[in-house]
């Protein structure tokens, strides 16, 4: 798969504050892509430099195949986290405005804002004033402004900050659809489940450095603990034990009796699980046995508590 955007060796400095230290990033075509980090990490200096509000101090970006240049707004969506609606305007006018400042005519925006707006069930609200609106209504309306010039790349900065749970759910479905139809999306959040749900692919900044980067399925395989979750039916609980503590981990917290079914969390070592379920079932009935896979949530405290 090729990429719809490329970041090489970035530097940006403020002063004597390095926001980002040589960071290159690689976003497939057709992708959602987590962009992770905490508070502070240069997440928003590298959106702000691909959205060419500020310019690196060195390295290049890369727009599907085309070094970055002034052409290539209209090709990206952008929505901030610190949303930039005028309050003072009205809806439609405001939306019909902005839509042009991003090639569209007149008659295609809106024509784009009246599908809009009846997909999210938001068609009287034209002539209301932003101020008049509440948060999770204005962030629909930014919503819309952001994707209704089908650009090639959509970046969305903690897209569900504002939504009540049904709206949230909404949103997530347009962007899943948005997906669908061809867009890329950098994806940058806090909330770990959103990233479970929606990413593909995954970047961590952490103290201005890139730490990791990859598809989600093989960052989590990269971290997995080799440690399984197991249930079983026993009439020798001493016995099983016994055998397990020779060759196996067995975390004592993780230990349960639930209707004489045992419920274990055992690391393999240096072992394979094919031994492990060859002693399990020697001693009794499995009824579980899976491995435990870390979450995304997990492999960002991890790493950047480690570094």
């Amino acid at each position: 798969m090729s990429n719809i955007l490329e970041v090489r060796n970035v530097v940006k400095t403020y002063g004597d504050y390095t926001a980002l230290n040589n960071v290159s990033l690689s976003v497939p075509k057709g992708s959602i892509y987590g962009l992770l980090g905490p508070n502070g990490a240069g997440k928003t200096s590298l959106i702000r430099i691909i959205n060419q509000i500020t310019m690196p101090d060195s390295g290049e970006v890369f727009l599907d195949g085309e070094k970055l240049n002034p052409k290539h707004i209209q090709h990206i969506g952008y929505l901030p986290e610190e949303r930039g609606l005028y309050k003072s305007m009205k809806v439609g006018e405001q939306c019909l405005y902005l839509a042009q400042l991003k090639g569209l005519s007149k008659q295609e925006a809106k024509k784009q804002l009246d599908f809009w707006f009846e997909k999210l069930g938001i068609e009287g609200w034209w002539n209301k004033k932003i101020e008049e609106l509440s948060k999770g209504m204005a962030q629909k309306v930014q919503f819309v402004v952001t994707v209704l010039h089908k650009p090639k790349l959509l970046i969305f900065d903690e897209p569900f900050s504002g939504f009540d749970p049904v709206n949230a759910n909404i949103i997530k479905d347009e962007i899943l659809e948005l997906k669908k139809q061809g867009s890329t999306i950098i994806f940058s959040t806090h909330r770990m489940e959103s990233v479970e749900e929606l990413c593909d692919d995954i970047a961590l900044i952490h103290k201005s450095n890139k730490l990791i980067e990859g598809k989600l399925t093989d960052v989590k395989r990269e971290y997995r603990t080799h440690h399984f979750e197991v249930g079983i039916l026993t009439s020798n609980v001493e016995g099983l034990m016994y055998d397990l503590t020779q060759k196996f981990t067995v975390n004592p917290a993780e230990f349960k009796s639930l209707n004489d079914d045992l419920k274990l969390e055992i690391g393999l070592g240096n072992a394979n699980p094919n031994e492990l379920l060859s002693l399990l079932t020697q001693r009794g009935q499995v009824t579980h046995f899976v491995e435990k896979i870390p979450t995304a949530n997990e492999i960002f405290i991890k790493t950047v508590s480690q570094n």
